[in-house]
């Protein structure tokens, strides 16, 4: 891979860091807008996974036009919406508007983050490909690693609206520079809706992308539920700001660990089954450790918990890195690669859509933390149904 191939795929990176902070904007600001704006815990949850909606809603048709229009086009343009929209979002006086926004901020997310796992299959060679896809594996937990950490101490500062104008800019500069520094699309000719149409048809019609789908629902659901109340969490037991904000940061932070091991073990010849298994298992397990009475009182073994939580994000992450390469494998056909990747996402962003809010009304009916674990169970046992399916798929056996 030449040095300027591999700076442009870093890149690519880089925009899906820059997208992905919006989604990791709001945990650390749910206490300030509750405060600010009176919003419920219910309504957090639904901000918290808002974002979602248009990739739970339009992220195969994305795809398909991604393939049609160009991938570069299709990010440049996610991210001049939800950098637009996140500036906006700074003058919110109420929920209502917030939540318009953030609807946005979720069309614009989907069409930044899309593209890039075509993006980079085009710019690196084949036999780097698992390797740099574990690495754009890491974006989200990377980008709610770095939100959360920044986000209370520039909130203390600004206030939220200046957290939301900052990531607007971030945003905004993003596509500027990829839109300067990626090579151009290469020119296809208009397809007519019967290519469309096909290119649904093929890629609904096979197996692969329907299970790598729903794995990463389930994944998704799972994760940004945990990681998205924690601070919430951690302030309700007394945790100073700086501390909750610090301990949410790591927990995201070391999902990039798995993330980047995946591409490195898929490498060496461990099976996607392998991998899929071992991150819901642990999953699993630790989501219990961590939310259940089975160690007493919430307040009671705190750091037994933390380090469960650790466990949670750090082996889990195999699962997204693993994933994303399954996709680029198990597309139909070359030019179903994008619209792959979009039916992924869109079950990615119904997992992160559903499983928020979920969480959070069973804590509200339960009055407390200590059951959600059943729903954080429910999500890793159907992953590990979906990894032993698509591992009897052939075109996944060897890799």
């Amino acid at each position: 891979m030449s040095g300027a191939a591999a700076g442009r795929a870093w890149l690519v990176v880089l925009g899906g860091v820059a997208a992905a902070v919006h989604v990791g904007k709001l945990p650390p600001a749910i206490p300030v807008l509750r405060d600010a704006l009176a919003i419920t815990l219910v309504e957090a949850g639904f901000l918290l996974s808002l974002v979602q909606f248009a990739g739970m809603t339009l992220g195969l048709l994305s795809g398909l036009a991604a393939d049609s229009l160009g991938l570069k086009r299709t990010m440049v343009t996610g991210l001049w919406i939800v950098g637009g929209a996140s500036v906006l979002g700074g003058w919110a006086d109420g929920a209502g508007t917030l939540l318009v926004l953030r609807a946005v901020e979720g069309f614009g997310f989907l069409l930044a983050t899309m593209p890039a796992p075509g993006l980079i299959r085009r710019l690196v060679p084949p036999q780097r490909m698992s390797g740099m896809l574990g690495v754009w594996g890491a974006y989200m937990p990377f980008a709610t690693a770095l939100a959360l950490l920044c986000g209370p101490a520039f909130m203390a500062w600004t206030g939220w609206p200046g957290w939301w104008w900052l990531l607007g800019g971030l945003s905004l500069v993003m596509a500027a520079w990829l839109g300067r520094a990626l090579p151009a699309d290469p020119v296809q000719p208009p397809a007519p809706a019967r290519d469309w149409l096909g290119r649904i048809g093929q890629t609904l019609a096979a197996p692969g992308p329907w299970l790598v789908a729903a794995a990463f629902g389930v994944y998704s659901s799972q994760w940004l539920a945990v990681i998205g109340f924690l601070p919430s969490i951690y302030l309700a037991a007394g945790l100073a700001p700086a501390t909750a904000a610090a301990a949410t940061a790591l927990a995201a932070a070391v999902n990039m660990v798995g993330n980047l091991a995946s591409g490195r073990l898929l490498q060496q010849g461990f099976t996607a089954r392998a991998l899929m298994s071992i991150g819901f298992v642990t999953m699993g397990l630790a989501s219990v450790v961590a939310f259940s009475s089975l160690l007493g009182p919430p307040e009671s073994g705190a750091l037994l918990r933390y380090l469960a939580v650790l466990a949670f994000s750090t082996v889990g992450g195999m699962i997204p890195g693993t994933l994303f390469s399954l996709a680029v494998r198990l597309a139909p056909s070359e030019r179903t690669v994008s619209t792959t990747v979009g039916w992924m996402q869109q079950w990615s962003a119904l997992g992160q859509f559903l499983g928020p809010p979920l969480v959070a009304w069973v804590a509200a009916r339960t009055g407390g933390w200590q059951w959600s674990w059943l729903v954080t169970g429910g999500c890793a046992l159907a992953g590990l149904v979906l990894a032993s399916w698509t591992s009897r798929l052939p075109q996944v056996r060897g890799h």
